[in-house]
């Protein structure tokens, strides 16, 4: 494992900055990302076939999800919900290709509830005004005021935390499990080649890199549209 321990390990130095793991990863999924983008949105036709047909549907769904969770008036929000569901989306399952994803990373996290948490107080104050979002705090009575802001500064800890801790969870296990089965290939069979570890680990795989990755990037974005919402009515 290194002197990193579990952490992300440092790839190359930008003069005296390291740069890690985590934000080459994060670059790497920034450049599908916007690569898909373009490819999606050039040569558009009005009878969409294919490709197009495939990408008009994700943008349904994800306006659909921002209607149902926000309301109608809120669907100016769908690129938002659309682009922070990919990214998390994408960050958490690419552990599957032997990357480290980035939300094993509490900076990532912290950043991604950090931009929620500053989203809902500035559009909470738009629509309500400063007054009407401050007086929230004080009900259902006054004396709630200190409760009522902790609760509202838990918010982005709690949400970060979650996502982080569920990921990197899943990363401490998998490497664990590779080293245990390096070290049962060597020690049982007598041979140097990492022979277990080619398919006993795909079961886990699926599961903590694909079908908890995607549920938690789930679930990080409905928290998301609850807290800006809920703060904007």
């Amino acid at each position: 494992m290194g002197a990193e321990g579990f952490g992300p390990r440092i790839v190359f130095h930008i003069g005296s900055i390291p740069v890690t793991e985590t934000v080459t990863v994060t670059w790497l999924i920034m450049f599908v990302m916007l690569v898909f983008s373009i490819l999606a949105t050039r040569n558009l036709k009005r009878e969409a076939k294919g490709f197009q047909l495939v990408v008009e549907q994700i943008v349904k769904v994800i306006n659909n999800l921002t209607k149902q969770n926000m309301g109608e008036r809120n669907a100016v929000w769908a690129p938002f919900v659309g682009t922070l569901l990919i990214f998390i989306g994408l960050s958490n399952i690419i552990g599957l290709l032997g990357f480290r994803p980035p939300t094993a990373d509490l900076n990532t996290t912290m950043s991604l509830s950090i931009t929620t948490f500053v989203l809902t107080q500035v559009f909470g104050v738009k629509s309500k005004g400063l007054g009407g979002y401050t007086k929230g705090f004080m009900e259902p009575i006054p004396f709630l005021l200190p409760l009522n802001i902790i609760g509202e500064l838990a918010n982005p800890i709690s949400l970060g935390f979650r996502l982080f801790g569920n990921i990197v969870a899943g990363v401490i296990i998998m490497t664990l499990l590779y080293g245990a089965l390096g070290s049962f290939t060597e020690s049982l069979l007598g041979l140097a080649v990492p022979l277990l570890q080619a398919g006993v680990p795909a079961v886990l795989h699926i599961y903590f890199d694909l079908f908890a990755g995607l549920l938690q990037s789930f679930i990080f974005t409905m928290l998301t549209m609850v807290f800006i919402s809920g703060a904007m009515e």
